[in-house]
């Protein structure tokens, strides 16, 4: 298992931290090249550092996943880099401002949307083209128990995630046959950055996080990663189009 992705590269998006780079150091200890992909350049390079320590390759590339040049241009760095791309975990986003629906601003709204969701389709597409030529890939998009059920006061991040599942599905039916499986990872409450976020690094709203989770606990960075590079390896031949959720039995309420 360890050596599963000897000789194929990866790439993570929102590698810097929390759920990436989690994975990003994961596909690396199984042999993987990786791009740490991330807005934050300077954070990113440190998880290419933790890679390289352990005797990995990787890549760190600053990228903003809703400008479609720049995706393109992490897409073709890779390619260049490690001379091809077999998997991809397309996980930036962003919660966006805690705050009710009809005080939701249209700059919150439309900045959500455009990393969660546009950002999601872009990495896809450049991918793809990619994936397309070689004849086989397998992309995992990070979508959220949120893209499953409603969420209070963050009124674009569901619908951003719930657009993430359609998108995969679309995506997954139209290139079924082309080697290529695209699925979307669901994880539930995660203790990351994001989550610090989300509660306003506020113990009282982490207790209440908490205690909708019926294993009593949040989860770690590194139970997701698993789950997605299990969906990337051979392991998971036959699964594509497939919503995994990683939430400790949250929506099985």
């Amino acid at each position: 298992m360890m050596n599963d992705f000897e000789g194929k590269a990866a790439i993570v998006t929102g590698a810097a931290s929390g759920m990436g780079k989690a994975t990003a150091l994961g596909f690396a200890r199984r042999g993987a090249a990786v791009t740490v992909a991330d807005i934050d350049r300077t954070e990113a390079e440190k998880t290419v550092g933790a890679i390289e320590a352990e005797g990995g390759r990787a890549l760190a590339i600053e990228v903003d996943v809703s400008n479609a040049a720049q995706v393109e241009s992490m897409v073709t760095a890779t390619v260049e880099r490690f001379g091809r791309l077999d998997c991809a975990f397309n996980n930036a986003g962003i919660v966006g401002e805690r705050t009710t629906l009809t005080e939701c601003t249209e700059e919150n709204w439309d900045k959500v949307i455009a990393v969660n969701l546009k950002g999601v389709w872009l990495c896809l597409k450049y991918e793809l083209l990619v994936m397309l030529k070689q004849g086989h890939g397998a992309i995992v998009n990070m979508s959220s128990v949120a893209g499953l059920v409603g969420y209070y006061e963050i009124p674009p991040y569901a619908p951003s995630k719930h657009g993430v599942v359609g998108l995969t599905k679309t995506a997954a039916l139209e290139y079924a046959t082309q080697g290529i499986r695209v699925n979307a990872m669901c994880p539930g409450e995660i203790q990351t950055p994001m989550m610090e976020e989300y509660t306003l690094n506020s113990p009282e709203l982490e207790e209440q996080v908490i205690a909708v989770e019926p294993m009593g606990r949040l989860g770690s960075a590194d139970e997701v990663a698993e789950a997605v590079i299990w969906l990337c390896s051979d392991a998971a031949s036959f699964v594509t189009g497939h919503t995994m959720v990683v939430d400790g039995g949250y929506i099985a309420r």
